[in-house]
């Protein structure tokens, strides 16, 4: 639960009372490797914060899966747009590795936000967190080639991108895995 903490008083006062207060609503949830956070026409009822692990949200497809996204370590995940909507949503969430989060169920988050100004403020950062990373990979998608996605994830997290099978990456910067395999012979 510190990393949580600390990730909200970098950005934020926090009082004892109050993070007593949020702290009481968090739900610590452990996911092997391979299960999934969330299925695929379900609502979305926690937004979670990744004190250990990856996961990566896809579409599932007959044949191979569409990787759109991946979140690390100290970053938030959920089925956003569910979850504000509390409607179900046509992705998975799945993780990668062994998964530590720490999630708050919607209504929990709900009640907080009506009586703490701090709650308010805490949901907001989680909500732009994850606006940010959407609208990264949407711009770099424009203006990016298919290297540079790869080599911007690379460096973003480079000691766990090793636990990332190559197919799912070649999905997420929208490449074959044959395409992803020469663009890493060239650059290495």
């Amino acid at each position: 639960m510190e990393k949580i903490k600390a990730y909200f008083q970098t950005r934020l006062q926090l009082t004892a009372e109050y993070w007593e207060l949020f702290s009481d609503s968090l739900e610590e949830k452990k996911y092997p490797k391979k299960s999934l956070l969330t299925t695929t026409g379900t609502t979305e009822k926690y937004l979670s914060f990744i004190d250990k692990g990856i996961v990566r949200l896809y579409n599932p497809g007959e044949t191979d899966d569409l990787t759109f996204g991946f979140a690390f370590e100290g970053h938030f995940i959920s089925a956003y747009d569910s979850f504000l909507t509390q409607t179900p949503y046509t992705y998975s969430i799945e993780a990668l590795v062994n998964t530590k989060v720490w999630q708050i169920c919607y209504d929990n988050l709900q009640r907080i936000y009506e009586i703490s100004r701090e709650g308010n403020f805490m949901g907001r950062l989680a909500g732009e967190s994850l606006f940010l990373q959407k609208s990264r990979r949407e711009i770099s998608f424009l203006k990016d080639s298919a290297e540079q996605r790869y080599l911007q994830l690379f460096t973003q997290q480079p000691e766990l991108i090793k636990f990332i099978p190559l197919k799912y990456i070649a999905s997420y910067i929208g490449i074959t895995h044959q395409a992803l395999s020469r663009i890493r012979k060239r650059i290495t």
